[in-house]
């Protein structure tokens, strides 16, 4: 089953970079860097919503469905109780969303922009990844992961034609994980068997108490993370955005393909720890290999994928590139040890107090250094949270060797 989840996994990484390669040159030179910094802002703000809704659920009940796989009574419990925590959690948060758009003038400014890409929200709901992961399924994530870019990629070119066209880019996306997440559902419940019923109250308040610790670990990084790129929008500008967002997204495609790595083995090892060193050494290994070619190539690759006017951001490719080498620590010993070990909690504090550290220092640093600021914050966070994770679960594997 792991190897044939590789395959699909080598496949979707493939994928992962082809679709991608297709589209950043060509929407560089429609839409521009204020384009691409519109679309960059509302996917800050629309973040911060998507993973409230999330609320570690991608984890918590991936890790439940994979103890309980052979029993598809508690599978359908586990799957009722999560789509509908999400679908009241969602309703939740676009009441507060609605609101701020009348509230806050940028968002306002933005209002259009911001509420298409919220849409993305109830069309990533309806595709439960988590339940795929938590069964050990890839080759269906990435079947449909692959008929959402490829949907997306091709309307890209039929609908994208001049530079206001940016507003179309989050409906495309959505528009892919809708029919994805369509396709996904029929699945899951017509053949095979998964029922959705409606849980009791006390079950859905239960499902959302029991993934709080996780909820609160995926939250905090957006305080340096996704409030980077809007303090940047704020304090600077759209255009500084998007040389921001283009120097990043080399970047971001890569670590999309070590998260699904990271989550094809979360479900495996939480049955079973025993090769989690040989895991942890060939994936460290891979993810240096990836940033040292990133950080060499930055120039060379942002001058093929975008046009003059994006070439400031190669310091910025090269600084998020360093920092994706304790990204790579953080998926190895935080959610693939520290969380299925049982140490929430531990995991909880530690990115609690990384991430105040890193909304402090992106004030200052995004004030004068503009883009190269917002990139060092991610930088510098990333670098003192990925390494206070390694220190403590070495300690804690240690504490358990001795016993």
């Amino acid at each position: 089953m792991l190897l044939e989840n590789f395959a699909y996994l080598s496949l979707l990484q493939v994928a992962g970079y082809v679709f991608p390669l297709l589209t950043y040159p060509y929407l560089a030179k429609v839409i521009g860097a204020e384009g691409f910094g519109k679309i960059a802002f509302a996917a800050a703000v629309v973040m911060y919503f998507q993973t409230i809704v999330d609320w570690g659920f991608n984890f918590t009940a991936t890790r439940d469905i994979a103890r309980n796989r052979e029993d598809m009574n508690t599978i359908s419990r586990i799957f009722s109780c999560v789509m509908w925590a999400k679908i009241y959690i969602m309703l939740m948060c676009f009441c507060v969303f609605l609101m701020l758009l009348f509230v806050i003038p940028i968002f306002s400014q933005n209002r259009q922009i911001l509420l298409f890409t919220f849409l993305l929200i109830p069309c990533y709901i309806f595709f439960p990844e988590w339940l795929f992961q938590g069964l050990e399924r890839m080759k269906y994530i990435t079947i449909f992961n692959i008929v959402s870019k490829l949907l997306f990629t091709l309307l890209v070119f039929c609908v994208i034609r001049k530079e206001s066209d940016y507003l179309w880019q989050p409906l495309l996306i959505a528009g892919g994980y809708l029919v994805s997440g369509i396709c996904a559902m029929l699945l899951v419940t017509k053949r095979w068997g998964v029922k959705f019923v409606k849980p009791t109250d006390k079950d859905i308040f239960s499902t959302i108490k029991n993934g709080w610790d996780v909820f609160v670990n995926q939250i905090c990084p957006n305080l340096y993370n996704a409030f980077s790129v809007l303090l940047l929008g704020i304090l600077v500008g759209p255009i500084a955005n998007g040389i921001f967002d283009a120097g990043s997204k080399l970047v971001n495609a890569s670590q999309q393909f070590f998260r699904v790595i990271s989550r094809t083995f979360f479900p495996y090892f939480s049955r079973n720890l025993s090769r989690h060193r040989q895991y942890a050494i060939g994936y460290l290994c891979l993810s240096f290999v990836v940033s040292c070619a990133l950080f060499f190539l930055a120039p060379l690759l942002m001058k093929i994928f975008f046009t003059g006017e994006f070439y400031e951001g190669i310091w910025v490719l090269r600084i998020i590139a360093i920092s994706g080498i304790f990204m790579t620590l953080n998926d190895v010993y935080g959610t693939n040890y520290l969380l299925i070990v049982g140490q929430e909690h531990l995991l909880r504090n530690i990115t609690i107090v990384i991430s105040v550290i890193g909304f402090c220092i992106s004030f200052p640093l995004i004030y004068f250094y503009s883009f190269v600021g917002a990139a060092l914050v991610i930088g510098i966070t990333r670098s003192l949270l990925g390494s206070t994770i390694l220190f403590y679960s070495l300690k804690l594997k240690k504490k358990y060797v001795d016993r």
